[in-house]
Formats: structure tokens, C-alpha cells, sequence
């Protein structure tokens, strides 16, 4: 009598192509912060995020072009809005990385996650279930402890201050993007919200008395490089996330202060201990908001987390 048993396949551990794409974009993602950190030693913020998102519209018009003839009033609208939103974002960040290491700025951006069930539950009236009420709970511990909590109260710096509106900005980015899909064309979409951000960053040089700054290599590969790789990264996350789970997806894009805070030590940034506990916080923050325990995933969707890289490439 022969008994057979069935053998459980082990876990795997393997990346796919696919995801093996993801975490290759989320490191580039979090080399970014220290790239804008040294370029605001040659350029003022807002002249810079101007450039870096006329060049990112630039290489996304060039994918985009034979569409962009179509453009209609609510793409317009849609365009202009994100656009509003992406500038305060990456301006108000650009802002904070004049005063705060890369590291910091990447930890409080990264708070951009569990902020669109706050906002929704304040503009929208939805209330946040369980898990993201656990990810806010998780954030805001670790965001106390990152900014360094001393004499028994949390002092925020100017910097702090302007990245962490800088994530709410960015949290207002994504719940936009939200109410405009599947209503307008993402593509013509894409050139106008990069359009506008760009030309505002730019309007508001005058206003800020922001001086220009002198030609410089540095300035100028940044910016150009920084929009080249919007491009790139837009057609790369398209096709990587045709097969990838929003929840592995999710806890790829958790890596992106990670992957900064490793390039800032490199660089020669230090957090203190409580510091790096805080920012441990925010990523587990992270990933915990965008969990749905018991949700089937049969197809890849768009969560929350990664809508808006997917959707404005940057």
C-alpha cells in the first residue's frame, strides 16, 4: 500500500521583474532628496521646482503629444487643480530641504500616506477604518519623535513645518487625482498638472524675493535629470504595475525614506536615535494605512500610496 503526501510548496521569497523595476524606482526615488538638498546650496526653491517640473512636462509631452490636441475643459480643470496641489507639495518640500537633511525631509514627506483618510474624513466625511486609523495613530508617534522632542515639549523647525504641509498638500494631490480618474485622459492630464506647477513655481520666484541664481551645471543636470526620470519612471511604474499587487506594491514605495535615509548616511547625515525610532514609525505607518486585511487581490489596483506617483510620475 503506497501513502502519498502532499508536500507544501515553502514560501518564496523572489522578486519579480516587475517588482525588481518597483524597488530599482523607489531607490531612485529616495536619492532624489538628496539631490534637491545640495542643489538648494546653488538655487533658490521655487525657481528650482519651476525647472525641474518644465522639464519633467517637457519629456512627458514628448510620450504625450499626438493626444494633448483633445484636451477638454474638466481635463483642463483636473490639470490645473493637481497642478496647484504638486506645486505646494514639491515647493513647500523644497522649501524645508534648505534647513532639514535629506533624511528628515524624506521621513515627514512619507506622511503624505496615512493624511488622505484625515483629509477625507474632514472634507469628505469619510471616516478611516481600522487599519488607517492605526497608521495615523503610528505616524504622528513617529513624526513627534523625528522632530526631537526636548525639555518635555516637540519643537518643530521652519523646515519641519514646511514639509509636513508639504505632505498634506501632497495627501490633497492624491484625493484629486482620485475624484478625476476614469473621467479624463491621464495623459493630457499629466502635461497640463506638470504645466502648471511649473508656471507657478515660476510666478511665484517675484513674490518670495527669491533671487535668481547664477548658471550652474549642478542646477541645470538636476533639473534636467530630474525631469528625465519623471518620464521614465511614469512608463516603467505603467507596465510594472499591470502585475503588481497594490499591497506589494505599497510595501516597495514604504522603502522610499529608507532607501534616502541610507543615501543621506552615505552622504554623511546623522539622525539621532529617536530620530531614526520616529522615522521607523512613519514606515511602518505607511504600510500599515494601506492594508486591507481580507481583501482579495485578484488584479493589481491603484492604492492610495502609489496614485500618485503613478499618476504625475515624480
Amino acid at each position: 500500500m503506497t501513502t502519498t503526501t502532499s508536500v507544501r510548496p515553502s514560501p518564496t521569497f523572489r522578486l519579480s521583474k516587475a517588482e525588481l523595476v518597483l524597488v530599482f524606482i523607489t531607490m531612485l526615488w529616495g536619492g532624489t532628496f538628496l539631490i534637491v538638498h545640495k542643489v538648494m546650496t546653488v538655487s533658490g526653491p521655487m525657481f528650482f521646482v519651476g525647472l525641474r517640473f518644465a522639464a519633467a512636462a517637457f519629456f512627458v509631452g514628448l510620450f504625450c503629444f499626438r493626444s494633448l490636441p483633445g484636451l477638454t475643459l474638466r481635463e483642463l480643470k483636473a490639470g490645473v487643480l493637481i497642478g496647484v496641489a504638486i506645486m505646494l507639495g514639491y515647493g513647500l518640500q523644497t522649501v524645508g530641504l534648505q534647513t532639514i537633511s535629506s533624511s528628515q525631509s524624506a521621513f515627514i514627506t512619507a506622511l503624505y500616506v496615512p493624511f488622505v483618510p484625515i483629509l477625507q474624513w474632514l472634507v469628505l466625511g469619510r471616516r478611516p477604518g481600522l487599519m488607517p486609523s492605526i497608521g495615523i495613530a503610528l505616524a504622528f508617534t513617529g513624526l513627534m519623535l523625528l522632530a526631537g522632542p526636548s525639555g518635555g515639549a516637540v519643537h518643530f523647525s521652519p523646515g519641519e513645518v514646511a514639509t509636513l504641509v508639504s505632505a498634506v498638500a501632497i495627501a490633497a494631490e492624491i484625493i484629486l487625482i482620485g475624484h478625476y480618474a476614469g473621467s479624463v485622459d491621464v495623459r493630457r492630464v499629466t502635461v497640463v498638472q506638470l504645466a502648471t506647477a511649473s508656471a507657478l513655481s515660476f510666478m511665484l520666484v517675484v513674490p518670495t524675493q527669491e533671487r535668481l541664481p547664477d548658471f550652474s551645471w549642478l542646477l541645470l543636470g538636476a533639473a534636467i535629470g530630474l525631469g528625465a526620470m519623471s518620464a521614465i519612471i511614469q512608463v516603467a511604474m505603467n507596465w510594472a504595475q499591470k502585475s503588481v499587487s497594490p499591497t506589494r506594491a505599497t510595501l516597495i514605495y514604504a522603502g522610499e525614506p529608507v532607501w534616502a535615509g541610507i543615501v543621506g548616511r552615505i552622504a554623511g547625515d546623522r539622525l539621532p536615535g529617536l530620530a531614526l525610532l520616529g522615522g521607523l514609525l512613519i514606515v511602518i505607518a505607511v504600510i500599515v494605512s494601506e492594508l486591507r486585511p481580507g481583501r482579495k487581490e485578484d488584479k493589481p489596483a491603484t492604492s492610495a500610496a502609489d496614485e500618485k506617483e503613478a499618476d504625475t510620475g515624480i
